[in-house]
């Protein structure tokens, strides 16, 4: 694949703007939806996301975790800002999941939760 520069003038800006955030999207899209500092990997029962976040202290993290959408960010008096949101393609088992902060590096393991069937059965009459 051939990549040419583009020269930019304020008349194109805008709209070679649109154009490099939707070709950014389109390789977020293609990387899986993760950030460059973010490492993912997964087993059977468990996903295990690395992030990179150095100078950041435990009080200084906030994760949150809404079915599917795991969110991380630092607080407000945290002396570097972060923020990111991941959705994974199975819901998250909170109980069983855990979040580990070592020498700047915040390991999580999230458990994938059971899907339970609500099939019944119906007797014929």
């Amino acid at each position: 694949m051939f990549f040419a520069p583009v020269l930019r003038t304020r008349g194109y800006t805008p709209s070679l703007r649109s154009f490099d955030r939707g070709f950014d999207r389109f390789f977020a899209d293609a990387l899986g939806g993760f950030a460059a500092g973010a490492n993912v990997q997964q087993d059977d029962t468990h996903w295990t996301i690395t992030l990179d976040v150095p100078g950041v202290s435990r009080e200084q993290l906030d994760i949150g975790i809404e079915g599917a959408v795991v969110r991380v960010a630092t607080k407000a008096e945290a002396p570097r800002q972060y923020k990111a949101a991941y959705e994974l393609p199975q819901a998250i088992d909170t109980q069983a999941s855990e979040a580990r902060l070592d020498n700047g590096v915040l390991t999580l393991r999230l458990a994938k939760q059971v899907p339970v069937s609500n099939v019944t059965t119906l007797a014929i009459k």
